[in-house]
C-alpha cells in the first residue's frame, strides 16, 4: 500500500494484494503506510476500522481478485475457528454465530467485511483494480 498525491489535494492510497495473502499481511501493509509515525500498529479489525476516520482520500486496492481469494472462505474459517479456540477475550458465541453464518453461504468472509468497513468512511472512496 502507499499514498500518492493527486490533482485535487486528496490523498490516493494504493493497497497492493499481491504484497501480502493473509490478514496479518494486509494489517502489516496498513500500519506501514497509513500509521507510519504511530507508536502502535494495527491487528484487529477494530483498529483498522479506527484508523480510517483520520483518513480521506481514495483507496485503490489493486489485485482485488487475489485478496478476494486470499481473505476468503478459508480464510475466513480458520479465523473465526482461532477465536473460538482462544476463548476469552473474544466473544466464542458470536465468533460461532458467524462461522456458522459462512459455511451456511449467508456469512461474510474477511474480504468482505474489509470492503464493508472501508465503504462505511464516508470521507473515502474505495476503487476495486
Amino acid at each position: 500500500m502507499s499514498i500518492i498525491p493527486n490533482n485535487n489535494n486528496r490523498k490516493m492510497t494504493v493497497i497492493n494484494g499481491d504484497r501480502f495473502s493473509d490478514l496479518q499481511g494486509f494489517y502489516g501493509e496498513v500500519s506501514h503506510v497509513l500509521m507510519r509515525d504511530e507508536d502502535w500498529k494495527v491487528g484487529t479489525l477494530d483498529g483498522f476500522d479506527d484508523i480510517l476516520y483520520r483518513f480521506e482520500g481514495e483507496i485503490i486496492w489493486k489485485h482485488a481478485q487475489k485478496s478476494k481469494e486470499d481473505l476468503g472462505f478459508e480464510a475466513t474459517k480458520n479465523f473465526y475457528e482461532n477465536k473460538i479456540r482462544q476463548g476469552k477475550p473474544f466473544n466464542i458465541n458470536l465468533a460461532q454465530e458467524k462461522l456458522d453464518e459462512l459455511i451456511e453461504g449467508n456469512g461474510q468472509t474477511l474480504y468482505e467485511i474489509l470492503i464493508e468497513i472501508m465503504e462505511s468512511h464516508k470521507n473515502i472512496t474505495l476503487v476495486l483494480d
